[in-house]
Parts: C-alpha cells; structure tokens; sequence
C-alpha cells in the first residue's frame, strides 16, 4: 500500500512532536487502523468501529471539522485488547 503525498491528512504532518494531541482526524484515525489493531492483538473491524464510536461530528452539523477523541478511544482500545 503506497500513499500519495496529497492523500495524507494535513495533521499527519502537523501533529505535535509529543503525541498528546487530544483529537486528530477521522482520515488520519484511518491511517494507523491496521497498525493498531495488530499492535494489540484486535481485528480491523474491532479498531474501525472504536474510531467511528469516538469520532465527534461538526457543531450543528456545519461547524468545524469531524475530530477523533484520541484519550477516550485509546481507554476503549486498552479495554478492549485486555478482553481478548
């Protein structure tokens, strides 16, 4: 699988050098799904349905931008893994 320089979400690149952004992008969510789940032993469909169960919509419906809560679903991931 090779990504095109114009397909990677702004804030795969923007991200803070720390890691403790509290939200990124549900694309960016999208990327490291396959690394996550085998990480921690999930399935890829585990993984995807915790990132679409923490991804918040815009405000009113036209605010903003969709975020992923990254706190919120790596507790969910940790729960998760520790139940298989």
């Amino acid at each position: 699988y090779k990504v095109k320089k114009s397909d990677v979400p702004a804030d795969a690149v923007t991200s803070s050098g720390s890691g403790l952004d509290p939200d990124i992008s549900p694309d960016y969510a999208d990327l490291q799904v396959h690394r996550v789940a085998e990480r921690n032993g999930l399935s890829v469909s585990q993984v995807d349905k915790l990132v679409r169960d923490h991804t918040s919509s815009r405000i009113l419906g036209f605010m903003g931008e969709p975020r992923v809560n990254v706190l919120e679903l790596n507790i969910a991931l940790k729960d998760l893994a520790a139940k298989s």
